[in-house]
């Protein structure tokens, strides 16, 4: 049986990034959390060593953490995208990159504001070149969702990008932690996938409630069943 990849998450120690953590240390992958500030790191990790006490996981620098995995999770402020990318290009040659970041407008989030790429998972491609195979998804998934441990998420991820078997590769990470996800097409279309993040926070605001999803109908077979990820 192979054994499951090693997961970096730059820019971990954020709600996104260490809710997607602690999900996937729960489900038996290997993790490390990193930062700008490798102290900051292993405080995040010792905050969810209990929830996931029999999990690899550890707290590294940025730099440290992608030159350990064999996936790169890219969960940085947008203002910081562009720099890290460039930054640690030569440490991500050939590996997996999984782009969650959405640029949204800083005085209005229900604006997306996308950069002259056109998304935030099209400027990464750009920078890392061929041999990275970038994959953006879990945009619109809420924080809320992932460290909410005894809850089956009632949304779905949307997975795009250029290259078919990374993209499958991203679609079993998502279902491995309890997510319906899809194949939502090429590169092309990840300024509506993130996107739909500020129409989400506009709901949010609009109706004054939290974790606002989506849910993909009509595709018969593709319900997931819940997943366990009540390891300890």
């Amino acid at each position: 049986m192979a054994s499951h990849p090693r997961i970096a998450i730059l820019g971990g120690t954020g709600k996104e990034g260490s809710g997607l953590a602690l999900r996937w240390a729960r489900a038996g992958y290997p993790i490390a959390i990193g930062s700008r500030d490798p102290e900051r790191a292993r405080h995040t990790v010792e905050r969810l060593r209990p929830l996931a006490s029999s999990a690899e996981l550890v707290g590294l620098s940025n730099a440290e953490a992608a030159a350990w995995g064999t996936v790169v999770v890219i969960a940085v402020p947008y203002e910081g995208h562009a720099a890290i990318l460039q930054a640690l290009r030569d440490t991500l040659a050939r590996k997996l990159i999984v782009d969650i970041v959405v640029p949204l407008d800083p005085n209005n989030p229900r604006r997306y504001a996308p950069p002259p790429d056109g998304s935030a998972t099209a400027e990464a491609q750009r920078i890392l070149g061929p041999e990275a195979p970038v994959v953006g998804a879990f945009h619109n998934i809420s924080y809320l969702h992932l460290h909410n441990l005894g809850e089956t998420p009632e949304c779905d991820v949307l997975v795009v990008g250029d290259h078919h078997e990374a993209k499958a590769q991203v679609i079993a990470l998502a279902e491995a932690i309890g997510f319906t996800a899809y194949d939502a097409g090429p590169l092309a279309n990840a300024p509506i996938v993130e996107g739909l993040t500020a129409v989400l926070i506009g709901l949010n605001m609009r109706y004054k409630a939290r974790g606002v999803g989506i849910r993909i109908t009509g595709i018969p077979g593709k319900k997931q069943e819940p997943v366990q990820t009540n390891r300890s």
